[in-house]
């Protein structure tokens, strides 16, 4: 049985503070009780409540997000995915405690992560105590991709961070607090019975940790298909299946597919045409491939090999973001650049900070 860091938090540790809690719809128990409940019945003192991108319920991704009140306990619900995205020390400043519980993919893309910073380095110059209730990482320990330049720095990678990373939301705090030498109180409510495996070898049921990733075979797709958003094809937002369909009005998929079945014979796709309800292509037939991922497959290399293809294509283009998303500049280009290998040097930075072994 997995006990996440919400399972096994002791609330006569926090019961007298003045807390601020930095959640979305993903902070749930082992009973499916959301953080902000539980802690009403608890009888935790909630100031305030910090939301990142997709607010507190699930909207759109990229929509700005408004501040709001929570429609049952009035706590003032403040938004990181608006005009600013990094709490002042006037939002923290009554505040004996900051709590961070949202559920993580493992993913450097992720802006959660970076959420989790900025209110980290809030909590530092305030003195304020940080604690983080862990999550397991559902892509495990594996490790992969190149390490993100500082030039290339974005909210959708930064840190250093290698593309799969391995660690958990309060490893990854510990991190943060490794990497930049952070005078924080920093404490992390631990996760037990989990040692590191995938989220398909565990007991847990799929906790959605953002609107496009509804299941766990969309979040292994996504691994290397996130890379399409810096192109202008559909890669399945505004389907049922976000990153496990790809395609435009304009390819050819019969081609497409003879193409990829010979460089990857190992991955189980068909030819599929859709359409998308919005997003890219809203309304229109996109011809392209439906993917099955599998949790062997390498999404990595199967997106460089796509990549490659679709360049053959005059409407095919592509923007600044995907060179933000690889960390590699006019990557289009140079996609040799991409190791999707296991940095060894980032290994040997977090031995010391893994917490489940």
């Amino acid at each position: 049985m997995i006990y996440q860091g919400i399972d096994n938090l002791d609330f006569k540790s926090i019961k007298n503070k003045k807390t601020g809690v930095i959640t979305n719809f993903s902070a749930i128990d082992i009973k499916f009780r959301h953080i902000l409940d539980i802690f009403a019945i608890e009888g935790i003192n909630v100031k305030k409540v910090f939301t990142p991108e997709h607010g507190l319920y699930g909207d759109l991704d990229g929509k700005i997000i408004e501040s709001s009140r929570h429609p049952k306990y009035g706590y003032p619900i403040i938004s990181l995915y608006s005009d600013k995205k990094t709490p002042s020390e006037e939002d923290f400043d009554d505040l004996d405690i900051v709590i961070y519980d949202i559920q993580d993919v493992g993913l450097r893309f992720f802006t959660y992560i970076n959420t989790l910073y900025y209110t980290m380095e809030t909590a530092s110059k305030m003195g304020i105590e940080f604690l983080v209730l862990d999550r397991i990482n559902p892509l495990g320990r594996k490790i992969s991709g190149n390490r993100i330049p500082k030039e290339m720095s974005s909210f959708v990678g930064d840190h250093f961070l290698p593309i799969r990373y391995g660690l958990t939301t309060g490893e990854l705090a510990m991190y943060y607090k490794k990497l930049y030498d952070m005078d924080i109180n920093l404490k992390i409510s631990k996760i037990t019975g989990w040692h590191g495996e995938e989220f398909h070898k565990t007991t847990l049921v799929w906790n959605m940790p953002s609107p496009n990733l509804p299941t766990f075979s969309s979040l292994l797709a996504y691994t290397g298909m996130v890379f399409l958003e810096g192109t202008n094809l559909s890669h399945g937002r505004g389907t049922t299946k976000p990153f496990e369909l790809i395609g435009a009005p304009w390819i050819d998929p019969y081609d497409l597919y003879d193409y990829m079945k010979e460089k990857h014979p190992e991955i189980d796709f068909r030819m599929r045409s859709f359409i998308p309800f919005y997003r890219e292509y809203a309304g229109r037939v996109c011809h392209g491939i439906e993917f099955f991922p599998k949790p062997s497959d390498d999404y990595l290399s199967v997106v460089l090999e796509l990549l490659k293809y679709f360049k053959k294509y005059d409407k095919f283009k592509v923007n600044s973001h995907l060179d933000r998303l690889a960390g590699i500049k006019d990557f289009i280009n140079n996609l040799s650049k991409l190791d999707v290998g296991e940095p060894k040097d980032y290994k040997e930075f977090i031995e010391d900070i893994i917490l489940y072994r």
